[in-house]
Formats: structure tokens, C-alpha cells, sequence
């Protein structure tokens, strides 16, 4: 068996070998200490090798998918390995032949189909990196093989990153040597441990096209569409790496279709940081934007609110119609509410599909297609008679096209309660085959007769213990207690009637030709039932493959309703507008909301939400969006309107409606966004340097479509330095970009461009100061602030009253000077920290009779006489003070 273990492990290097053996998948050597520390299990040993201990551990088959969840999530890949013959097919080549094994499967983060270890919500694709040396262009490739779902887009390497996340795959493979490519490796490095390498021969352009057409079953690739080189490398790398891990098996992939980036709003890497989008700074979901907006029903819906999340249109007449479908049913309550109805519970009918392709899947996922049909053929009923725009119109044409005789099929073949898996039977509703339901009464009568002929031995014997059991050794017997063997065996008209079967310490096991007679009749009636269902499920699983497409342009519709229904509830609930979207430069947000914040004070029961007005259209007379300095305090706002305007945007390009009374947004064609503070230590990249290479970016990339956030940019260096990079950005913003943007600051100095840059106006968020306090209005308005209230801010957050009464003085000292050599003599103007703290009050002694008594003594003047008169002494003193 180890020789069998040695040389399947040998061809899987890279992954844990799950070893199957018998209700157990087994793991050994250094797989073995791998698993043990990652999944918490006991480590074992069991045989010998080269002398020494074999490391063991296992898991059990039916909890398994909990166990890969685990070591898929910290990034294992896992190869499991199952039996392909059963043991009496092992015995025939000899009796101490070992059972055949093999890998059938293997386990990655891109390739999972299970239904346990998947979000509902949450794609999970595989993505594949293509590159054609000559070319400059990439091409990308990503396939959800939960759902089929298979597109491609073409790339650049100054936007690969970018394009990445805003896939989020879960797994990206590139062929080695680009791997090791120093262009692409600050890429690599942000993406950590989602890249895996893989053999070149994988990603050869000139075979792809051929490699795809097989897999589809088409003559040629050319009628898919007209791929380059790169892409084609991208598809056959992806396509040969679902060969290599699903072995035998083919998912029922779409075929690929090309995704153009240039209709989709470019957000580069840094942004979806700060934004939040579909996940915090800190990798959560809660307090994320989608988090916030997310009010679908079904998984697929979900996944599709996610996916046009990241990746806006810029197409306004696409976005209209997106629009039109959410204002239609936010007018009409009744039908959305209706809508919503039909699709609560519905299963995930595209990833029940790929697990039934796959022969992973189980009655409950031939259910789940039931119950998606039936949800479409509701839907239909909910909209006949209406008059639903575009989109939706659509998407009821495809519920129309599901097929209606499989849907039927289903509803008269399958049982009101399913079961997990097939081999437990019971899922074909009775009725539905005649044979069936012959084999189902045998067996079900004949656990009748059982139960009468127990009664009958017990009153032809006297034997009131006795049962008649079944186990799988022995099939059905009958069991007394020791101390009826007489009433048994005692006589040979007994043991003729009694056969003997076995001995027990306490109890003793008999059989009657009688009932050895009735178990095969029971045996057969069962295993012809179960015989005959499988039959069915292999029926309709063929049915749903063959209808897969229909199935799944059937689930897309529904999560187009889904999603439609969900953002009109949204903006119902939250008072959203819907948005004006043109070609214009206009950037206009009247009484503007940040959809997370709001959500967030209205759930801890603060202070309502303070709307924002922001207008960056162009100005008469010009053709180019204006940009806003933001001045104001620290705590009063900024960063919060900051982002509240970018996420405005996307929402928009999303097609949803937005947290505002009004808003007419002219197409942002790049969104840039660089707000908060952070470090890059493992790279060697202070805050400063991160905080300059992402403004070095925007600057790089920004047109003038383009949206730009900036908050407090050269605030990690020297003052002066700081403000000389603040001043020439914004100069650059305005000049060479020349795009819409919010630059935020706390260099007051800078105000005074306004009079210089004519698309440059002064923003500031007002305070007010009340008795030595400063109360934050959050309300924007034009102006500048003439100072950030840093130490009043430092009082609110604790800082001892000492420390803030120092900044105070150095503060007061410091805005007297008016050229910077004043700042160098500070150290003579100003008593030193230690000298100006004033210190609390000494506390004033307290007299101690009893101390002054000890002092006033001497001892070694005292006679011993004296030593006693002064012990009482000091007692009476103790007395009386207590």
C-alpha cells in the first residue's frame, strides 16, 4: 500500500494527498505534519520507512469538505485520490493485491465546486495570464467553473494589476517565466500567494485555439469570436489547467466571450483599497460599500451586484438601461415586492449545474433546478401584462426560453423531501415508476412481516427478550440471551429448526430457513429500488446537461431581476436619487451621502448623516471639469466627503441610484482615489514613499474624464517639502491632467492658488468654536479655513492636559513667527517642557505622633528601665491613634 502511496504522491509533488482508505482519506509523511498543524488533528504514526516512524493522520470522507476548507483558505492544494475498483475486483488478481488508486481530482482555490466551501455571493474565478512574446498587450482569461462563466479581456502591463482586482480571482496561473519576470513582479508581490506558476508548454498560443475547440467540440474557434495571441494563450492555459485538475471530468464551461475594458470604468489597484469596495483595509465585509448596498436574495444575484460593483460601465446608454429597470420597480412596488417574493429561497441553480456535470452533485441539486424553474415560471406570472423596460424585458424573455418539459419532468419525478446524497434513496417521488414503487411496498411489507414473525418466535418460544436484529456481517438473525440457550438448542427438534450463527459473551445469534428466505427477498427489493432510482437520477442529470445553456442564460436572468429589485428597494428605503449620466464633463451632487457612514450612525444611534452639496462641472465659458481645495479641520469631514463622491460615482456607472437629492455625473472614464495612510514595510516602502508612489501614479494616468481624490498629499515629509510637492500637484492636476478633482489639505498656504488656477476654488468644512471648544458642523462650503484645530482635536482624544497646554504656547509661539528662522530661536523663547509643566501641589505632611515618638529615641542610650517606660509609651500612643 505504502509502494502504491510513494508513487501516486511522486506524481502530485505540490499537493497534500488525500489517500483514501476505506471511510477515511489518510495523509503520510510530510503531508502528514502539514495537515496535522494546519487542520488541528492528532498526528499518528503507522508502519515503518528506511527504519523509521511513518507520520499519519486522517480525516473522515463524509466530513471532508470541512477539512478542505481549511486548507484551501490558508492556500494547500489538495489531490485526492480514491479507490477505482473494489476490493473482490483487487482479490481476483491475487489475495493480497492491493485495491486500485488513483487521483481523480484536484483540489485548488479556483477549481472548488462544493457548495460548502463557496460564498454564495462571492464568484470564485480562476484566471489565467497570457503573453505573446513581441506583443505588448496581455491577455487575461477567467473562468468561474462553479458557474460555467468564461470571458477574456485584453490588457496592458501599466493596468495589469488593476484588471486583476477587478476580477478578484482566487486563483491566477501564469506560466513560469513570466513568473519571474522583473516587470511583473511588484504585481506578483501585491497578489502573494493567488499566483501559482506553471509549465510554459500550458500557455502555447499556437495549440490554443485547437485546444479550445475540443474541449467545445467545435471544428474551429473562429465563430467564438477573433482572439489574439495572448488572449488565445490565456484561454488555452486556463482551459489545460481545468483538464489537468479535473482529470476525467468536463465542467460545462460558456464559451469564452470577450469583455472590452475600454467600456468599463478603469479603478486601479490603490483605489479599490481606500474605497472599500467589496472588502475593509482590514479584509472584512462589514463596512464595506457592498455590504451596504447588498439587498439580493439569491446568490447569483449577489455575485452580479459584486461584479457590476467593480467593474462600472462608461457607456451612459448602457447604464440608462440598468437605470430604467431600477426606477420601474421602485414605481412599481407591487410588482418588486411580488418579484422579491418569488425569489426568496430559490437555490443556486448555475452552481447545482456545474456539481451535477461534474457527477459531484446529489438530489438536492436537481431540486435546486426545480425550484429555479418554478421561481422563473412565477416571475412570469408576476410581470404578464406590464410593460418592463429593456433590460427586464430581457431577461423575462429568457425565463420564457427555460424548458418547460424538463421543468415538469422534475416536478413529477422528484420527492417533496430530498436527501444530500443519491445513494441514500427515497428522492423519487412515489407514483413516478411503476417498478419502483413494487420494489419500495416488498421492501417496506417485508420490515412488516419482520416485526410479525419476531412476535411469532417469541410466543412459540416464550423467549420475551428475544429480537431479531440485522447488521452487515450476519444480514438478519435471531438474538437471545445466554440463558435461554436451552429453549434453543436444548433438543434436535430445535436445533433443527435454530441454526447456530454465532456466540456472543452474553447473548447467542440463531437464523431460520424462514427467515434466510425473507432477507434475500428483502435484499433484492432494496437494492433493485436503489438500482432503479440512480437509474432515474443519471435521466435527469443527462436532461439538465443537455439544457445547461438555456438553464444558465435562465439563472443570469434571474439575477438581473434580482439584483433590479434589490437597488430599487435600496434607494426606496434609503431616499436615493436617480442619477443623470451623460458624455458631458459635468460633476454635479446636490445634498450628497456617504452610503456606509450613514447606514453606520443611523445603526449606533447617532447624529444623522450631514449631506454635502458638490458641483465640479465646468465653469462658463469652460470646456474642462473644476477642481476643489478642501481645507478644514482634522475630524471635520474630509475623507468622508472625499470618498462619498467617488463611490457617487460608481454607484452611477454601476447603474444604480445614488445617496442624494440630485446628481448629473458626466462619464469618469478613470477613477483615482488616495486617502489615509499606510506602509509598505515588507517591501521597503515607508508611508511617505507609498503615499508618493501613488500619486505618481495618478498624475501618470489621469485624463481629463477622469475623477481624482487626493487627500493631504505630502504630509509624511518635512513641512516646507511637503508643501512644495502639495502645490506643484495640484498645478500639474490642473494644467497637464486637467481633470475633475478633490484635492484635500492642510496647507492653508495653498489657498492662495485659487486667484492663480481659474478651474480652482476654495472649499472648506466649517467649525465653530464654543468656550475653548471646537464643534464640526461637517458642512462644506466655499471659503478656506485659516486653521486646522489639531490641538483641539488632540484635547478631545486624550492627550494630557499638560501636553496640550504646551502646544498651545508653541502653537501661539509659532503662528507669531513669520519667516521660517523665527521657528530655530523657539528653543530660547520658550522655557524648556519640564520647566513649563506645572506640576500639581505637593500634599501638605501629616504629623505622626508615633514616628516623632521613634525618632525622639535612642537606643542605645536607654537604661532597661527605660527601654519598658518607652515601649509603653509607644503602645499608648498606638492606642490612641488606632
Amino acid at each position: 500500500m505504502m509502494e502504491q502511496f510513494i508513487e501516486i504522491k511522486t506524481a502530485n509533488p505540490d499537493s497534500l494527498l488525500f489517500y483514501r482508505m476505506g471511510d477515511f482519506y489518510e495523509l503520510f509523511f510530510d503531508d502528514a505534519l502539514v495537515a496535522s498543524r494546519a487542520l488541528g488533528i492528532t498526528l499518528t504514526k503507522r508502519g515503518k520507512h528506511l527504519g523509521e516512524d511513518i507520520p499519519m493522520c486522517g480525516v473522515p470522507v463524509h466530513a471532508a469538505d470541512d477539512y478542505l476548507q481549511k486548507l484551501i483558505a490558508l492556500g494547500h492544494r489538495v489531490a485526492v485520490c480514491e479507490q477505482i475498483e473494489n476490493p473482490a475486483e483487487a482479490r481476483k488478481r491475487g489475495s493480497k493485491s492491493v485495491v486500485r488508486r488513483d487521483v481523480v481530482r484536484l483540489v485548488t482555490p479556483g477549481t472548488i465546486t462544493e457548495e460548502k466551501l463557496l460564498a454564495p455571493s462571492q464568484a470564485n474565478h480562476l484566471m489565467a495570464l497570457g503573453r505573446v512574446r513581441g506583443e505588448e498587450a496581455l491577455g487575461l482569461a477567467w473562468i468561474d467553473i462553479s458557474t460555467g462563466s468564461f470571458l477574456v479581456a485584453a490588457t496592458a502591463p501599466d493596468r495589469l494589476l488593476a484588471d486583476i482586482l477587478r476580477i478578484d480571482p482566487r486563483e491566477l496561473i501564469v506560466a513560469e517565466p513570466v513568473f519571474h519576470d522583473t516587470e511583473f513582479r511588484p504585481a506578483f508581490d501585491v497578489l502573494g500567494r493567488i499566483v501559482t506558476p506553471m509549465p510554459p508548454s500550458l500557455f502555447d498560443s499556437a495549440s490554443a485555439a485547437e485546444r479550445a475547440a475540443r474541449y467545445f467540440g467545435l471544428a474551429t474557434l473562429d465563430g467564438v469570436g477573433a482572439f489574439s495571441r495572448a488572449e488565445l494563450a490565456a484561454i488555452g492555459g486556463a482551459i489545460a489547467y481545468i483538464e489537468r485538475t479535473q482529470k476525467a471530468e468536463r465542467p460545462p464551461l460558456m464559451r469564452p466571450m470577450r469583455q472590452d475594458a475600454a467600456n468599463i470604468l478603469f479603478i486601479d489597484a490603490a483605489t479599490r483599497g481606500h474605497l472599500e469596495l467589496l472588502r475593509t483595509l482590514s479584509g472584512k465585509r462589514e463596512g464595506s460599500l457592498f455590504n451596504a448596498i447588498d439587498r439580493t436574495l439569491t446568490g447569483g444575484g449577489g455575485r452580479l451586484l459584486a461584479e457590476r460593483l467593480m467593474s462600472p460601465l462608461t457607456d451612459p446608454a448602457e447604464i440608462g438601461r440598468r437605470l430604467d429597470s431600477v426606477s420601474f420597480l421602485r414605481a412599481e412596488r407591487h410588482l418588486a415586492d411580488a418579484a422579491r417574493a418569488a425569489l426568496k429561497g430559490v437555490a443556486d441553480m448555475p452552481r447545482a449545474l456545474a456539481r451535477l456535470a461534474l457527477n459531484r452533485g446529489g438530489p438536492r441539486d436537481l431540486g435546486a433546478l426545480a425550484a429555479g424553474m418554478a421561481a422563473a415560471a412565477e416571475l412570469a406570472q408576476v410581470f404578464a401584462g406590464s410593460a418592463p423596460p429593456e433590460e427586464l424585458a430581457g431577461a423575462l424573455a429568457a425565463i420564457s426560453a427555460l424548458p418547460a418539459a424538463f421543468r415538469d419532468h422534475l416536478g413529477s419525478a422528484l420527492a417533496d423531501e430530498l436527501p444530500l446524497l443519491k445513494r441514500d434513496g427515497a428522492f423519487v417521488r412515489r407514483g413516478y415508476d411503476g417498478e419502483l414503487d413494487e420494489m419500495r411496498a416488498l421492501r417496506d411489507e417485508a420490515r412488516r412481516v419482520i416485526a410479525a414473525m419476531e412476535a411469532s418466535l417469541i410466543e412459540e418460544t416464550g423467549i420475551r427478550s428475544l429480537k431479531i436484529r440485522h447488521n452487515n456481517v450476519l444480514g438478519y438473525y435471531i438474538e437471545v440471551t445466554a440463558n435461554h440457550q436451552a429453549a434453543m438448542n436444548g433438543n434436535d427438534q430445535a436445533k433443527a429448526r435454530f441454526i447456530h450463527r454465532q456466540t456472543m459473551a452474553n447473548a447467542m445469534r440463531f437464523t431460520t430457513t424462514e427467515l434466510a428466505e425473507l432477507e434475500t427477498k428483502i435484499a433484492n427489493a432494496a437494492d433493485r429500488a436503489l438500482a432503479i432510482e440512480l437509474e432515474v437520477f443519471d435521466r435527469l442529470v443527462a436532461e439538465a446537461v443537455e439544457a445547461s445553456e438555456a438553464l444558465r442564460s435562465g439563472a443570469q436572468a434571474l439575477a438581473v431581476i434580482d439584483v433590479s429589485a434589490a437597488l430599487a428597494l435600496l434607494a426606496e428605503e434609503e431616499d436615493y436619487c436617480r442619477p443623470e449620466v451623460d458624455k458631458s464633463l459635468d460633476f454635479m451632487v446636490e445634498g450628497g451621502r456617504h452610503p456606509v457612514v450613514e447606514q453606520a450612525l443611523r445603526t449606533q444611534g447617532g447624529e444623522p448623516f450631514v449631506a454635502n452639496d458638490c458641483d465640479l462641472s465646468p465653469e462658463d465659458g469652460s470646456h474642462l471639469g473644476a477642481i476643489w481645495l478642501l481645507t478644514g479641520p482634522n475630524m471635520g469631514g474630509k475623507s468622508t466627503f472625499l470618498r462619498q463622491n467617488a463611490l457617487i460615482a460608481i454607484l452611477a456607472q454601476m447603474g444604480s441610484h445614488v445617496p442624494a437629492r440630485a446628481a448629473r455625473i458626466g462619464i469618469v472614464d478613470r477613477l483615482f482615489s488616495r486617502v489615509g495612510a499606510s506602509d509598505d514595510l515588507a517591501h521597503g516602502r515607508s508611508t511617505f514613499m507609498v503615499e508618493m508612489v501613488e500619486t505618481a501614479a495618478i498624475l501618470n494616468q489621469a485624463g481629463e474624464r477622469a475623477l481624482v481624490i487626493l487627500d493631504e498629499i505630502g504630509r509624511g515629509t518635512a513641512t516646507f517639502d511637503g508643501l512644495s510637492i502639495a502645490w506643484a500637484a495640484v498645478e500639474y492636476l490642473h494644467e497637464r491632467n486637467r481633470c475633475r478633482a478633490i484635492f484635500a489639505t492642510h496647507f492653508h498656504e495653498m489657498t492662495a492658488l485659487a486667484d492663480k488656477l481659474e478651474r480652482l476654488s476654495n472649499v472648506t468644512m466649517r467649525v465653530k468654536e464654543w468656550e475653548g471648544d471646537v464643534v464640526f458642523l461637517h458642512e462644506v462650503g466655499r471659503g478656506a479655513a485659516d486653521r486646522s484645530y489639531g490641538v483641539q482635536v488632540a484635547r478631545l482624544a486624550g492627550l494630557p492636559d499638560a501636553v496640550v497646554a504646551r502646544a498651545r504656547e508653541v502653537l501661539s509661539q509659532l503662528e507669531e513667527s513669520e519667516v521660517s528662522g523665527r521657528a530655530g530661536r523657539l528653543v530660547d523663547d520658550l522655557p524648556l517642557f519640564s520647566v513649563a509643566v506645572s506640576r500639581a501641589p505637593a500634599r501638605p505632611a501629616i504629623e505622626d505622633p508615633l514616628r516623632t515618638a521613634f525618632a525622639d529615641i535612642d537606643p542605645d542610650d536607654l537604661t532597661p528601665r527605660q527601654a519598658l517606660e518607652a515601649i509603653y509609651r509607644l503602645k499608648g500612643l498606638t492606642a490612641k491613634n488606632g
